[in-house]
């Protein structure tokens, strides 16, 4: 192929990304550390005692809600 011809276009299901790979969740217990860190947050003690509160009322599904 030339440089001047435009790559085929994939058809629409094969340019989506599957819903599976757009989270971040891997069966895995989701420390304070992990929340602090998607939450774009420096590593404290006061960041951490925030992480495991929210832990604690939202669930380790809150990780979701924080990243894009």
């Amino acid at each position: 192929m030339s440089i001047s011809e435009p790559e085929p276009s994939l058809p629409p299901s094969e340019r989506v990304t599957p819903d599976e790979l757009l989270h971040t969740r891997t069966g895995t217990e989701v420390s304070p550390e992990d929340m602090v860190l998607a939450a774009g947050r420096d590593l404290t003690p006061r960041n951490l005692e925030w992480a495991r509160r929210k832990l604690e009322a939202e669930g380790p599904d809150s990780i979701e809600k924080m990243l894009p």
